[in-house]
């Protein structure tokens, strides 16, 4: 996984809308970029309704959300529908962006071993480094803490 200080490798994928966006497309922004496993499960969920309703506290905090996840763009579009969540979600089907953030991984449920994408999150400052990482972040505390350090960085900046 990448750590703190790292340049953010820059992609590019297709929206909830099946427009083409480009990380560096951010450039002078800062931007939490988060990985989760799957559009429409419980915890995927929880935690874009999170940051749904708390949209207004990432945005007093200077920051941009963007999620990204390893499906299709139209089950992305279907799960933004469904919660009308208003920040963008990628789709990152072939999970090659997932891959270089470090976020694919072996997984393993019921015993049974399995490739997917870890829960993860980074902010990325307006210089394209990344400043914070948060590795297996757990879906309704996932706010509180992003939130925390957006503040703690804006108060250092």
């Amino acid at each position: 996984m990448l750590e703190a200080g790292s340049k953010a490798p820059d992609f590019t994928l297709k929206d909830q809308n099946g427009r083409t966006v480009t990380l560096s497309r951010y450039s002078g922004e800062t931007v939490v970029l988060y990985f989760y496993p799957k559009a429409g499960s419980s915890g995927c969920t929880t935690q874009a309704c999170g940051i749904r309703d708390r949209k207004s506290e990432y945005r007093n905090a200077g920051a941009t959300v963007v999620g990204v996840s390893p499906d299709e763009v139209k089950a992305i579009k279907k799960f933004d529908d469904d919660n009308g969540f208003g920040f963008t979600l990628l789709a990152d089907k072939n999970h090659k962006v997932a891959e270089l953030y470090g976020t694919w991984v072996e997984k393993s449920m019921y015993g049974n071993r399995y490739m997917g994408v870890e829960r993860s999150t980074f902010i990325i400052g307006p210089d394209g480094k990344i400043a914070r990482v948060f590795p297996k972040v757990q879906p309704k505390r996932h706010d509180d803490v992003v939130l925390k350090a957006l503040v703690e960085i804006n108060t250092t900046a």
